[in-house]
């Protein structure tokens, strides 16, 4: 505030009567405050019956006076010039939570263009400069919405209108009482002109109103009578004052009335009131009593309520403990399983494999080729062995034949 200048502590009451204005011209006493069963902003001094309840004046919120109240009013009118403005908006509640309300207010300010230059924690008070901009900003929308625009003030041409006075033969008025005393001040002046007339008159006058006196001592006049003129001549005498409503005096006089009005009413509504207070009060012993009653006469149940509600703290961790040992026991399980399902594809394959008549075939197979390799090695085992006995049997008739030979050739020396 030091920054902006010395009167930026005033802006906040200056927004919320922008605020207050626009939301009369939106109608949201009718739409708004009536549908939800809220109060008013502002109050209407002139009906005695609002005074006796708390409400609101137009710094509703600029200035701190309850804030749960305070904070309720802020979301639930937000929340209507939300959807004024085109914006479906659901009205919140009071057991909402508050940062999510403030939340989405702000975020809906956003969308409409609106910049959002503090925390939302000053909108959680409920009053302030900050809930004084949210309302004037969304009311703004909320009118550009249903078209409205502002206009040049017309001011009317004002007349003024003369007065028609009745004139009553039987009323007088101070304008003609101020224009005879005039007139008879001209008449008095037109006959004090001469002086010696005047000394005469006097003189006279002095005569004359001796002799009335002595004449006056003895008075002849009837009573009856007396009182008969004085009523002919009683409705000439009345004056008549012109009611002015600028007088302060008629402002005096109403104040009178109405604190009149507002005591014959206080006490009237303050013997109701005790009333009321005696039966609450009558009302809260009452149920101190029986709740004091009930307490002792529960009493047994509630300590076995509680027995019970140890020992099924005791069962649960119980349960907790074996619960524990059931899910490691499961983990070997399931490991048991997945070892005994591979044993048993082993088998399987195992099996399979000898009903299946695959293997004996391939044996066979393999038998008959191995007769056949054995029956050709059997025959070059043979030839083998007949070459080998004629080798043996041709050495053994060269041998012969050199014994029996004079002469060895050289050529046959050295092959044995």
């Amino acid at each position: 505030a030091a920054e902006r200048g010395p009167g930026a502590a005033y802006h906040m009451f200056v927004l919320m009567e922008d605020v207050l204005e626009k939301l009369k011209l939106l109608s949201y006493e009718e739409e708004a405050l009536r549908r939800h069963n809220m109060r008013p902003l502002s109050r209407n001094a002139k009906h005695l019956y609002l005074l006796f309840f708390p409400f609101l004046n137009r710094h509703y919120f600029a200035l701190p006076t309850n804030p749960g109240e305070q904070f309720f009013m802020f979301c639930t009118l937000a929340a209507w010039l939300i959807t004024k403005a085109g914006h479906p908006f659901e009205q919140p509640q009071e057991y909402d939570d508050p940062n999510a309300i403030i939340s989405k207010i702000l975020s809906e300010l956003r969308s409409f263009g609106r910049p959002v230059d503090f925390p939302p924690s000053k909108l959680k008070a409920g009053y302030g400069e900050q809930a004084c901009y949210v309302l004037d900003c969304l009311a703004e929308e909320a009118l550009k919405y249903t078209g409205f625009s502002w206009k040049r003030p017309v001011y009317p041409t004002e007349e003024l209108e003369e007065e028609e006075i009745t004139e009553d033969d039987a009323e007088l008025t101070l304008d003609k009482l101020e224009e005879e005393a005039v007139e008879e001040e001209s008449d008095n002046e037109e006959n004090f002109l001469d002086l010696n007339v005047l000394k005469a008159q006097t003189y006279k006058s002095d005569v004359s109103d001796s002799a009335k006196q002595e004449e006056i001592l003895e008075s002849t006049t009837d009573a009856a009578e007396w009182n008969l003129e004085v009523e002919r001549v009683l409705p000439q005498l009345k004056v008549t004052v012109r009611t002015d409503n600028k007088d302060w005096r008629i402002h005096v006089d109403q104040m009178h009335q109405h604190k009149d009005g507002i005591e014959s009413a206080l006490k009237e509504t303050k013997g109701y009131l005790d009333k009321l207070q005696n039966e609450i009060s009558r009302t809260l012993e009452k149920i101190n009593s029986r709740e004091k009653y009930i307490n002792n006469q529960l009493e047994h149940l509630v300590q076995e309520y509680r027995s019970a509600q140890a020992l099924l703290s005791e069962a649960k961790e119980k349960y907790q403990e074996g619960s524990g040992g059931v899910t490691e026991r499961i983990k070997v399980l399931s490991e048991i399983t997945e070892v005994l399902e591979k044993v048993k594809q082993e088998m399987e394959e195992k099996g399979s494999s000898m009903t299946d008549g695959a293997p004996l075939v391939k044996i066979k197979q393999a038998l008959t080729k191995l007769k056949q390799e054995t029956l050709q090695m059997d025959i070059r085992i043979g030839v083998m062995e007949h070459t080998l006995l004629q080798s043996k049997l041709k050495e053994k008739s060269n041998m012969t034949r050199d014994m029996h030979a004079t002469v060895i050739p050289e050529t046959t020396v050295g092959v044995y």
